[in-house]
């Protein structure tokens, strides 16, 4: 069954987006796992740089039982890495889960679609939501990226004190600092007060995505940004792998937390 990943901020313009399409693309490059990456949000930026096209106003209609998940599910360029695309019509998502009267609507697709995958990544929209809360309640890992400043850090304690009134039910989070850039003290303060946590760089390389409309994994696979984005897989899925083993099947539930990881 498929390990879920959710890729959330509460405040946009993180390098959310970015971090969810590379880290599809060596899920199924690299690890050789067969992987969903299904974009949620409205803006469709996953959708545009891994060149999938959902048929217009399709994407919200899994969600009101219209269309079976696995109908909007497209193969991407890339070898075992399938796309479930987004378009305008997430907007109206939050009425449609919101009327549905189902808080655990997105799990019961994501288990539908779970016996084809073995890793499945949730490009999330920004924001605190129904949406959002029913991604907390699906993910094994939330991975959430913040700029290394006091607002990322602040981001960060508006959701462990959200979820923090979930008590059992909240998930593992995972912070990534991103956008780093390490010609800026303000950034190397950041980085030296959080020795453990996972980080990316500001990068050129990374930027070009938008026009190769392609992961970096792809068309630049041995530059130093493409070698931290593969160790922070690593730290990702040797997270996944060990839930079960080490905690218990429902560990990735309880109090909200942070876990260490390497760099």
């Amino acid at each position: 069954m498929a390990k879920v990943i959710a890729v959330y901020s509460v405040k946009g313009g993180v390098g959310k987006t970015s971090l969810a399409v590379n880290l599809a693309a060596i899920s199924s490059l690299c690890a050789g796992h067969r992987t969903l990456l299904w974009d949620l949000d409205a803006q469709g930026s996953a959708s545009f740089l891994c060149g999938a096209n959902p048929q217009h106003g399709t994407a919200q209609s899994v969600f009101s039982r219209e269309t079976a998940p696995q109908k909007l599910v497209s193969p991407s360029a890339w070898s075992q890495l399938d796309v479930i695309g987004a378009d305008t019509s997430l907007r109206a998502v939050e009425h449609v889960l919101f009327d549905a009267g189902k808080p655990k609507r997105l799990r019961r697709i994501l288990e539908d679609l779970a016996p084809s995958y073995d890793r499945i990544i949730l490009d999330c929209p920004p924001g605190l939501t129904e949406l959002s809360d029913q991604v907390f309640k699906a993910a094994d890992i939330v991975l959430m990226p913040l700029v290394p400043t006091a607002l990322g850090l602040r981001a960060m304690a508006q959701i462990i004190t959200y979820l923090e009134e979930w008590g059992s039910k909240a998930p593992i989070l995972v912070p990534i600092i991103s956008m780093v850039d390490r010609r800026k003290s303000l950034h190397r303060t950041f980085l030296a007060e959080h020795p453990d946590w996972l980080s990316v760089p500001q990068s050129s390389i990374i930027e070009k995505m938008t026009i190769k409309q392609a992961p970096v994994e792809v068309f630049a696979s041995r530059s130093p940004p493409a070698a931290l984005l593969r160790a922070i897989w690593h730290e990702v899925d040797q997270r996944l792998q060990t839930i079960d083993k080490s905690e218990g099947k429902n560990a990735r539930r309880g109090r909200p937390r942070i876990p260490r990881a390497g760099r």
